[in-house]
């Protein structure tokens, strides 16, 4: 396990929204680079950046035309490599965005795998034998190639998926094992480009689609052997490089792949959808929602079984929010996501806090896709710096930016919110700086919830020797404190009593913590229990 991710807070970045250090309307890497104190100054630690792989831009980047080189619109792959070592003179670590599963049409080994003649390239990819086999259950982009057959994709049509072959095999003439190779070629061409990566300062790699490498493979037991030879590789060759998968199931991408943290994603139904992003007919039912019927058991019936058996494996992370879906500000207000918030910076595993979040952005309703983001785009817009022409993001005219900067009366700012002790940035930078100060808010220290009713707003749970009480309901809520001394009457305030942290108010006497409503608040542990 690498040993940075102890106390690491990621901050990711979508490298065309970030920052334009040369006017041409899209940020580039030299403006991320001229930002760097921006994610230091929150108390971040470490950076997941988006891809910026040469690529025709039909996905944002997720459809690479050149794994080892980077896209002209955001610099050279020497940006890249000073961006690793500036980040590193900040105490910074950068993962990359390894898109494992499938490249862009225009990527050379696919131009070479559609011909129609033998070549090394033509079984890197996935085809038919013939373009009239058309078999059900996949995803298919028909009579586009020289070659006789069909290719199987991932995602878009530009976007064809590599082959690591099939766990079951139903179609014997063109579906082949993972040991195949073929297969096995496409395994070392991916390890190939991680080692270049991380040979010129890279720290590692968030993975994209993950679970989707070995096809007709349910269990996904062919799909972890993969990742388990990934993961040795690093072991021996690169034991500090970290890899966090785009999975969300800790029990597969921890526990079978190897995989040193997976992300906790917005699936409807699981315990984070109902933390902080559940909603049904119009109306914010998540547990942080003010007044809202939210049920925290919903949270911890799934959380905490995923964490007790990924614990000493790997980390759960979560994250305010990501490239793929709505920013919380889409239905919630500033108070109800400085509890979300709270709670995300205090649970184990490793947070992720995604570009303009610390500030509020808002998710901009209405936006044309652009590169393939459809209904994503709207968090996907230009980073909010300053007052003025398009919030300090780029001196370009505004007609020609990536997308338009938010025109909302108001729009949060990093200039606006700067040395106001209620805004947003400042909850995020004290909530980091919490996290980073206390070994028990560590990704690895101690959890247990120790009051989760069904029905009561209030949810307490322990990291370590740290309480930490949320009360997001419209009315004051109670817990009265286990002790081990019955005569210890009350732990007064000149006792070193004074909350740790607190959103709200909260008030400790006689053995009580009263928090009044939409509150959260952290207290050591050790006064109540001797």
């Amino acid at each position: 396990m690498p040993s940075w991710l102890k106390d690491a807070v990621f901050y990711e970045i979508y490298p065309q929204s970030f920052y334009d250090s040369n006017d041409d309307g899209i940020g580039d890497l030299p403006g991320i680079i001229q930002k760097l104190d921006h994610i230091a100054g929150l108390g971040c630690n470490a950076i997941w950046l988006n891809p910026v792989y040469d690529s025709p831009f039909l996905d944002a980047g997720y459809d690479v035309r050149d794994f080892k080189k980077v896209a002209p619109r955001y610099g050279t792959n020497e940006d890249l490599f000073r961006l690793f070592r500036e980040a590193r003179a900040r105490g910074i670590r950068v993962l990359l965005d390894l898109v494992p599963g499938h490249t862009s049409i225009d990527h050379p080994w696919f131009l070479e795998a559609r011909k129609a003649g033998a070549n090394p390239y033509s079984g890197r990819f996935v085809f038919t034998p013939s373009v009239w086999e058309i078999p059900s259950g996949y995803l298919w982009v028909s009579g586009t190639t020289e070659r006789d057959g069909n290719f199987l994709v991932n995602f878009f049509s530009t976007q064809p998926a590599l082959n690591y072959g099939f766990n079951h095999i139903n179609y014997p003439g063109w579906q082949n094992p993972p040991d195949h190779p073929d297969c096995l070629s496409t395994l070392e061409a991916l390890m190939d480009i991680m080692r270049f990566w991380l040979d010129n300062g890279a720290d590692g790699f968030r993975v994209d689609m993950a679970d989707s490498l070995v096809k007709n493979d349910d269990d996904k037991t062919a799909t972890s052997a993969l990742w388990r030879k990934v993961r040795g590789m690093l072991d021996k060759e690169y034991p500090e490089a970290a890899i966090v998968a785009e999975w969300s199931s800790p029990e597969r991408a921890i526990n079978m792949a190897g995989f040193h943290m997976d992300f906790y994603l917005d699936h409807v139904h699981n315990g984070y959808h109902s933390l902080v992003r559940r909603r049904e007919d119009g109306k914010d039912l998540c547990y942080v929602a003010k007044g809202a019927p939210g049920d925290i058991t919903a949270f911890t019936n799934d959380f905490v079984p995923k964490y007790e058996s990924s614990r000493g494996n790997g980390y759960i992370s979560f994250l305010t929010c990501n490239h793929d879906t709505p920013r919380l500000t889409r239905y919630l207000d500033q108070n109800e996501i400085k509890l979300a918030y709270a709670l995300i910076f205090t649970m184990p595993g490793v947070p992720f806090l995604y570009y303009g979040d610390e500030i509020g952005m808002r998710f901009v309703e209405g936006l044309a896709s652009k590169e393939g983001g459809y209904g994503r785009t709207g968090t996907r817009t230009p980073m909010q710096w300053s007052p003025g022409k398009n919030l300090g993001f780029s001196g370009a005219d505004p007609a020609s930016l990536y997308l338009p900067v938010d025109g909302a009366d108001g729009a949060p700012t990093v200039l606006g919110q700067q040395g106001d002790p209620d805004s947003l940035m400042s909850t995020v930078k004290s909530l980091i700086s919490l996290r980073r100060s206390y070994p028990d808010l560590n990704a690895d220290g101690d959890f247990e919830a120790v009051h989760a009713v069904s029905g009561d707003p209030l949810f307490v749970y322990r990291r370590g020797k740290l309480l930490l009480l949320t009360n997001p309901g419209a009315e004051e809520a109670s817990f009265d404190l286990p002790r081990g001394d019955a005569s210890h009457e009350e732990a007064p305030q000149s006792d070193g009593l004074a909350e740790i942290f607190s959103i709200g108010r909260a008030k400790a006497e006689k053995g009580r913590i009263t928090l009044s409503p939409q509150s959260f608040a952290i207290y050591d542990y050790n006064y109540f229990v001797t």
